[in-house]
């Protein structure tokens, strides 16, 4: 039975609770947010953030919020438990919500599965009466939140059409996936052991299935460049991943391709160099044409990877002005939250500094951060809830079920 607006919200069915105090059952007149998240998801780092704020402002009016960890990458509950708890103690020493780990899978089939939430974050919205209000992205509570608590949105007909979009949208991407299980599954099972070439045959059989999945292409290019090192077979599918992407004008194409060419976490010194830099030239042009750098389009995605093609190439004046223009865009009108603000200014400002010859950036920082509410500041403490090494550009491992549709 499908879950969706208006049903009864499932059971909490967990043992082990990391933070908080065990929830036992939803209490009628509260508000719950159920999130589900990951150690290994670079959003998810972005929505703890976020999740902190929410839970501070709205604690009078009766909001909850649950954390629920249950994709944790690991060989054994043992392991994941400790590894969320050496994540937790780093990153949230002072979380103010409950944190629950589920290793059996039963959450994900009570809450997930029926409702085609593929991917994670995703957040379950509990509404009083203990029937779901909202599902969907964290992203979409600072404006769903507060019209849940006032009693005002399930009846809307924003409310209604919101759910009947995500039905459609997330049903047809759960449909896909059922069909691609079997081939991610096998995937993953030869990474884990390196067997490259089971891994190189898994992607394989799913680019035949399904040509236009830019996981299953970058997924190609990976294992043959940065695994096999086998330039013969693999740069010409390099070259076809660049001409695609280019065709496609998409971002996010592009920064998938231009993360294989340039990306810090590589060894390219087996690369043909004048190639690698045309085709970096090629990528990095197209996307500041896509986003102009006059243009009013956010620059804090796309353009920390162009700037490192620039520097690589030996224009460092031109990755300095490229990233200035990214932080920038942080504090610029686009909607960025505070989280996401938070999440990503740490890895932007280490990397000015770098290209820079480690000058400081002091002043910078400081306007930047001026930006934050002073509230949010003191709530959070800074720096407490932020994961380093934010995943930029698009590089490796790609994980099966990806929030952000790539497709496009």
């Amino acid at each position: 039975m499908a879950l969706q607006m208006e049903s009864q919200a499932p059971p909490i069915k967990v043992e082990t609770w990391l933070r908080g105090e065990p929830l036992a059952s939803f209490q009628p007149g509260k508000v719950y947010v159920v999130e589900f998240w990951a150690t290994w998801c670079g959003p998810c780092a972005a929505a703890a953030l976020q999740l902190v704020q929410l839970q501070e402002k709205y604690k009078d009016a009766g909001l909850e919020v649950v954390g629920v960890a249950a994709d944790e990458d690991a060989s054994s509950p043992v392991e994941a438990r400790a590894k969320l708890g050496a994540w937790l103690a780093e990153k949230c020493p002072d979380l103010n919500y409950r944190i629950a780990f589920d290793p059996t899978g039963e959450m994900n089939k009570l809450w997930r599965e029926p409702s085609f939430s593929v991917g994670i974050p995703t957040s379950f919205v509990v509404d009083r009466d203990s029937h779901i209000a909202f599902i969907g992205h964290p992203r979409q509570l600072d404006e769903v939140l507060p019209k849940v608590l006032n009693g005002n949105w399930r009846g809307s007909d924003e409310a209604k059409a919101g759910d009947t979009a995500r039905i459609a949208r997330s049903g047809a991407i759960a449909r896909e996936q059922a069909l691609k299980k079997p081939i991610n599954d096998r995937f993953w099972a030869a990474i884990k052991i390196e067997d490259w070439k089971t891994a190189l045959s898994a992607i394989e059989e799913g680019i035949a299935l399904v040509p236009d999945d830019i996981n299953f292409r970058l997924a190609h290019v990976h294992l043959l460049l940065h695994r096999m090192h086998d330039m013969q077979k693999g740069m010409p599918v390099m070259r076809q991943l660049v001409r695609d992407a280019i065709d496609r004008n998409s971002e996010n194409w592009m920064l998938a391709a231009l993360g294989q060419l340039f990306g810090p976490a590589h060894d390219h010194s087996h690369f043909p160099s004048a190639e690698r830099f045309a085709m970096g030239k090629k990528l990095s042009e197209h996307i500041l044409a896509l986003n102009p750098p006059q243009g009013d389009g956010p620059k804090f995605r796309s353009y920390p990877a162009v700037a490192r093609y620039y520097y690589d190439s030996g224009n460092k004046d031109r990755a300095i002005e490229l990233l200035r223009l990214a932080l920038k865009s942080l504090d610029g009108p686009e909607l960025t939250s505070d989280a996401l603000k938070q999440h990503l200014l740490p890895d932007l400002l280490q990397a000015l500094a770098s290209y820079k010859g480690g000058r400081a950036v002091t002043a910078l920082s400081m306007r930047l951060r001026k930006a934050f509410s002073r509230r949010y500041q003191s709530a959070i403490g800074r720096g407490k809830y932020i994961k380093r090494g934010v995943n930029l550009n698009v590089y490796w491992p790609i994980r099966p079920f990806p929030w952000r549709d790539r497709s496009k």
